[in-house]
Order: structure tokens, then C-alpha cells, then sequence
């Protein structure tokens, strides 16, 4: 029996209540090779939309436009690849640390349903929060509709943020644990875990735990979301710890199994305890990535420190994700790239992946543009 059957059963026994999480395993993390490549061949870089201001999420709508949100709390629309001066909609956030206005996902059946989802940082009232909101889209414009979903912890760092909607139709948010580990294994909290909701934003009746919006947890900084065109499998990207409890690096790409345990904060990398689902691939050294989006059957994914655009090269044998290579793209060394920090990456509508740059976040330098929205053209 191949491993992908196995973690689809255990999903199913989880489902049934039978295991509280999986044991299921992957190829040896480490077993890849990773190559520089500042200069894709083919590839055709240029400058889309700047002057931005920590973008951190992009959507595009029909009609050659798209929406990109900006930390600070303003979303700005792009018409033709022509920035708006006035905000599409500014929102009242908290914006410190690496909090404030994050993920972006449409509704799945936009323009018919015209809805816009973000997560955001708020002051509550024992402290920050995040939560995720309903926008109604009136064009060139949105107006507030509601809170769909609310109390998710916050903090200056780990937000996670990252909101999208898989091919089930149900939204999925990546959440942090705000540097209190412990949440992470804590069912009864919503920090350092990946979240799945109605489009309403109620809890789906064949979630993994009854009643609980809980789709896997033991996440740290859980940054990016994107499914197997192939399988429908759903892979998160995560930060791994900066100091907690001696470790550094570890940064991870993980296969994501319904009601799975990911270890943090009692384990990292390879795990011992068969109860904690370990990593499809993790980096000894600092590679902190953040959106990912699979393109040309390649996982793509923004890497901020490193700043480089990874591939992934993953393949199915013998019913395996293995990894192939992973190429290092728009950089020569493990320091400095060609284009800064990159927070997403993101397929458009006419078939060309676009870049988000995050140099202006206070841990960056600001290149003359900055920042900046990137579109590689490929052949």
C-alpha cells in the first residue's frame, strides 16, 4: 500500500475519532540537492506595480485587475497593471511588529457572490487578536460587511496570516502561536495552527476535530498554503524557530494531513515521536518562506531572509512526494538576492507568476521602487 493511501486512511480514522493524530511518513527531508539560479533561462523579469508599502497579499479579479494588500491596513486595486491612488479600502488595524492587514482570498464564486476575505491585527480587549473579516466589493471600492471569524491570538510576531480557499470550497487559515509555544499543542486554542471554515465562516461538519475549526496543529509561523493540482493534497510553509530552546533554522514545507500533530514546539526537523507528522522538506539553515503556489506542476515559494524565489521540484513515485531538486532562484549566494525579501508568489490570470517584495518591513533594504510587485513571464 502506498504511502499517499496510508495518509488518506488515516485522515478517515482520525475522522472516525479512531487516532487523534498521524504517523504518517514522507521520503528523508534532507534528501534533496538545492542549486543557485539568479538568472532563470527564459525567464523575463520586469517591474509590475511599486511604491507599495509591505504588500503582503495579491488576488486578481476578472478584467485585468487585482487587489494587493498593505500591512499598514489599506488595499489597493491595480487596473491594467496601473496602480490606483486611491485605496480600494483602508481598514482599521494594528499594525506593529509583524502584525496588521495580511491574507486576501475572493470568494470562490466572484463576481457572482462579490466578496473579499482578509486577516487582520486588532487591539481586543485583553490584548491583540486577529481576525478575519467579510468585504463587499462595489467595484472600485469595498465596504465593510462583517467579522466572519474572530479571537485568533496575535501578537507582534507569528500571525501566520495567510488565508486562501482550497478546491473543497472551504476558506483555510494559517495561524501562528505568537511566541507562546504551547499554544501550538493546545486543541482549545487557535494560535499555531491551520484553521478550515465555511465561506461564513462556521465550522465544517467533517472537520477532524467535532465542533472545532481545527484542521492540523503543533505549527509555529505556518506563512503559505497551496494544493497539488494533481491530488488536491494541501502543503503549508512554516517558519522554524529563531532561539526557542537553543534551535535556529528548520524552516519547513509540510504535507498537511487532516487533524495532524506537526510537533512544535516539542520537536523540529525529523521527528522521533511517531505521533508528530515531520516535514516533506526542511533547511538546516535559515530559510524562512512565506506564500507558495504550485505552477507548471513545480512548487513555488517566496523565501524572505533568503530572498530567493525556491522550486521545488516534487515528483510522485511509487505513490511518494519526493523531492528532486530545489532550485534557488534570483541569487548567487545564501545572503543577499537580486530582488530582497519576498513575501508571495502568486499565478496570474494570464499565466505568469507575480512577486511580492516585503523591503520595507524594517528587516529589509529598500532597493529604489521598493516595494515592489515583480511579474516573471514565461516561455
Amino acid at each position: 500500500m502506498n504511502k499517499l493511501m496510508i495518509n488518506r486512511i488515516f485522515s478517515i480514522l482520525m475522522f472516525l475519532g479512531i487516532f487523534a493524530c498521524s504517523s504518517a511518513t514522507l521520503l528523508a527531508a534532507e534528501d534533496f540537492s538545492e542549486r543557485m539560479v539568479p538568472e532563470p533561462p527564459g525567464i523575463k523579469v520586469e517591474r509590475w506595480v511599486e511604491n507599495l508599502e509591505i504588500p503582503w497579499s495579491l488576488v486578481f479579479l476578472p478584467n485585468n485587475r487585482a487587489l494587493v494588500s498593505e500591512r499598514p491596513g489599506r488595499i489597493r486595486l491595480i487596473e491594467n497593471g496601473n496602480l490606483r491612488e486611491e485605496p480600494y479600502v483602508i481598514l482599521e488595524v494594528t499594525h506593529i511588529g509583524e502584525g496588521g492587514l495580511m491574507g486576501l482570498a475572493l470568494h470562490p464564486n466572484y463576481p457572482e457572490e462579490p466578496y473579499l476575505y482578509a486577516m487582520h491585527t486588532i487591539q481586543g480587549a485583553t490584548g491583540l487578536v486577529n481576525r478575519i473579516i467579510l468585504l463587499r466589493d462595489q467595484g472600485n471600492r469595498a465596504v465593510f460587511e462583517r467579522v466572519i471569524f474572530d479571537n485568533i491570538p496575535g501578537g507582534r510576531n507569528h500571525n501566520g496570516g495567510r488565508i486562501a480557499f482550497g478546491p473543497d470550497g472551504m476558506l483555510y487559515a494559517t495561524t501562528g502561536e505568537t511566541f507562546q509555544g504551547e499554544l501550538a499543542q493546545d486543541l482549545n486554542s487557535w494560535g499555531g495552527k491551520i484553521l478550515r471554515l465555511t465561506p461564513d465562516g462556521k465550522i465544517p461538519d467533517d472537520n477532524p476535530f467535532p465542533g472545532s475549526p481545527v484542521y492540523s496543529y503543533g505549527h509555529r509561523n505556518p506563512q503559505g498554503l497551496a494544493w497539488h493540482p494533481e491530488t488536491g493534497d494541501l502543503f503549508s510553509s512554516e517558519h522554524g524557530p529563531s532561539g526557542e530552546q537553543g534551535w535556529r533554522g528548520h524552516d519547513e514545507i509540510n504535507l498537511i494531513t487532516p487533524g495532524g500533530n506537526y510537533g512544535w514546539p516539542i520537536e523540529i526537523g525529523i521527528h522521533q515521536n511517531p505521533t508528530f507528522i515531520g516535514p516533506i522538506v526542511f533547511w538546516q539553515n535559515s530559510t524562512p518562506p512565506a506564500g507558495m503556489t504550485f505552477f507548471r506542476n513545480n512548487l513555488f515559494v517566496a523565501s524572505l531572509r533568503s530572498q530567493v524565489l525556491l522550486r521545488i521540484i516534487l515528483e510522485i513515485e511509487d505513490g511518494d512526494y519526493q523531492v528532486k531538486e530545489i532550485e534557488r532562484w534570483f541569487a548567487s549566494d545564501s545572503s543577499t538576492g537580486l530582488l530582497g525579501r519576498l513575501r508571495d508568489v502568486v499565478e496570474g490570470s494570464d499565466g505568469n507568476l507575480y512577486l511580492l517584495t516585503s523591503n520595507r518591513d524594517g528587516r529589509g533594504r529598500p532597493r529604489p521602487g521598493d516595494d515592489t510587485i515583480w511579474r516573471l513571464i514565461f516561455p
